[in-house]
């Protein structure tokens, strides 16, 4: 892990009385831009294919697809699977600057990746609505022992950033960590690359957003006047990954901005009418299945077609977004700590299949980008 990812000596868990309360501000923690990787579970939902299950189309759509196997890696020693209908999905982002990435997100190819985004997608019974759960990088957590999907086992380690575990074994550790943190098992893991983001949203023909404020980050190269905007690939990525452009600079504002776009494209995937026009179905499904790796459950295109029909029935209006509760460490803001009283109703509501009561995150630490971008 890079010097600026180091996280400064802290604990891994606060409970509400000991951290600083909403409001805090964060100091910028780094000026390296960041990539995004938030949309797999969204992308996914254009992979659904109608009639169209063999020959070229089939073959070549398979064939994008990368999958990785965390049940194998992780074994029997995992939360207990919940068969009330629901189903827990891990989104995960990195920020991996190798291949066509590196032009993309900037910085040296180094061979490293940490996980850049994270969010528990969790499915309500009935697959109407969901519940989205999004998890700071830069949480100061413990990470259990865990073993990579090439077989190396990784020991535990107390007091690391949430986005260590990515680096250190990839998509099983970081499963694992998940699962460790919340006690739910993930039904399915999904990852999309950030250069296969920026192309579905020109494949889309873009995303309509207004935003309520001047966005202007040099790092992210992304400037925006307060107004409403029809964002290409290219803008899209840059809103989604700055932090330094609006409000407070901090990671957790970059996540409320996230939230919003993820509903924006929710919204622009049902509205283009992709189902009406085969080419643009291919060429959409061709971007998201090249673009995601998932868990072996979901590596080929009838079981992504089947999940994603499964999402189908799910609006933006019928998801809440939230942020895992947190305070800012006290030994350094640039941090933060879970609020463990009130993440564990975050938790115990997913569980049991219930909504994420208000109270989980009131009184919590937030960024101050919420309301800057709305569909």
């Amino acid at each position: 892990m890079s010097a600026e990812s180091t996280p400064e000596p802290g604990i891994p868990g606060l409970d509400e009385t000991g951290g600083r309360g909403n409001g805090s501000r964060r100091k910028p923690r780094s000026t390296r831009r960041k990539a995004l990787l938030i949309t797999a579970w969204t992308a996914a939902g254009v992979v659904v294919l109608g009639g169209t299950g063999a020959g070229y189309v089939y073959f070549k759509l398979n064939g994008n697809i990368k999958s990785v196997d965390i049940d194998q890696a992780l074994g029997a020693d995992r939360p207990m699977k919940i068969d009330n209908g629901s189903e827990n999905i891990l989104v995960l982002g990195s920020d991996s600057r190798s291949g066509s990435n590196k032009k993309l997100g900037g910085g040296t190819d180094d061979g490293s990746a940490r996980s850049d985004t994270a969010m528990i997608v969790h499915v309500y019974k009935g697959h109407k609505k969901a519940s989205v759960v999004s998890v700071p990088r830069d949480t100061l957590i413990d990470r259990p022992e865990c073993t990579d999907t090439n077989g190396t086992t990784h020991p535990a380690a107390s007091g690391v950033m949430f986005n260590e575990a990515y680096s250190t074994g990839g998509a099983a550790c970081t499963v694992k960590t998940v699962e460790s943190l919340t006690g739910i098992r993930m039904d399915h893991y999904l990852e999309v690359d950030f250069a296969g983001f920026q192309k579905l949203i020109d494949d889309l023909g873009g995303v309509p957003v207004t935003t309520t404020a001047n966005i202007d980050d040099r790092q992210s190269h992304l400037k925006l006047k307060a107004g409403t905007h029809t964002l290409d690939g290219e803008q899209a990525l840059g809103l989604v990954r700055t932090r330094h452009g609006v409000g407070d600079g901090s990671d957790l504002g970059r996540i409320q901005l996230q939230q919003a776009f993820v509903k924006a494209l929710m919204d622009q995937v049902k509205h283009v009418g992709v189902f009406s026009s085969p080419k643009k179905l291919y060429d959409l499904a061709d971007t998201a299945t090249s673009a995601v790796t998932t868990d072996s459950d979901l590596g080929s295109v009838n079981a992504l077609a089947d999940f994603a029909n499964g999402l189908k029935g799910i609006s933006s209006s019928h998801t809440k977004m939230v942020t895992m509760p947190v305070q800012y460490d006290p030994a350094n803001l640039n941090r933060v700590l879970v609020a463990k009283s009130k993440a564990q109703l975050v938790w115990d509501a997913l569980r049991n299949d219930r909504p994420v009561p208000a109270s989980a995150t009131r009184g919590t630490a937030t960024g101050e980008a919420r309301g800057v971008v709305t569909p």
